[in-house]
């Protein structure tokens, strides 16, 4: 099987797990009959031979160049990968009530929460959307678009899941916050707490920024900063 048959493969097999099963009623039927710790260890195991199976098909795959982007595009990507950084940091250090075992959506969604109800997943679209733009190659639209199909579909994936589990606190929580940044606050239905998100969370979210940037070449051959 060729690199790109490889890569293919394991779109196709991430793509189902993650769209296919993960959120659906499928998973509610499954859950139903095996529990949901054994079901999210067997989905777990899945997901890191699918996960495997994509780097491989990626590392194999010819490059097949379809673009090659402009300094100034190199730098607004390296720039956009910053809020990246911060919304993932931020994610981490805030309870998540969309999260699985995040006790329901009970109570004000504080922090990052407000701003979207995602925050995780917004930073793993960037990522994913920065490179895509960024090799304009055929493996890199393939890989890491797939991340970005993950990241946008599992928003509303989430979402329903969390509305079939708790259907009162989804409620309560779907009217202060949004999927898309800063859209409950535009629409006066939640504010912005700047105090709650802290002092630390930024920082430590510009000082991985600017770590990962310097040791990209060593880590993964490729220099993001345009010559």
């Amino acid at each position: 099987m060729s690199g790109f048959g490889v890569l293919v493969v394991a779109i196709v097999i991430w793509l189902g797990l993650h769209i296919g099963v993960s959120g659906t009623r499928l998973r509610d039927r499954v859950v139903a009959e095996v529990g949901e710790a054994r079901f999210r260890a067997a989905f777990s195991v899945a997901s890191i031979g699918a996960l495997a199976l994509l780097i491989i098909g990626y590392r194999v795959a010819p490059t097949v160049q379809l673009w090659l982007i402009p300094a100034a595009l190199g730098w607004l990507l390296v720039l956009l990968m910053l809020p990246a950084f911060c919304l993932f940091v931020a994610s981490v250090a805030t309870r998540n009530p969309t999260a699985v075992g995040g006790g329901g959506a009970a109570g004000v969604p504080r922090g990052i929460v407000r701003v979207t109800r995602h925050p995780m997943l917004w930073s793993f679209a960037i990522w994913a959307f920065v490179h895509v733009i960024g090799p304009g190659d055929v493996a890199s639209v393939l890989f890491f678009g797939t991340f970005l199909v993950t990241a946008l579909a599992g928003m509303p994936s989430i979402d329903a899941k969390l509305a079939r589990r708790d259907p009162g606190d989804w409620v309560r929580l779907a009217a202060v916050t949004s999927i898309l940044p800063g859209g409950a606050i535009a629409a006066g239905r939640n504010r912005f707490a700047v105090q709650e998100i802290g002092w630390i969370v930024p920082v430590i979210g510009v000082v991985a920024w600017a770590v990962l940037l310097w040791l990209h070449p060593t880590l993964f051959g490729v220099r993001p900063i345009p010559a």
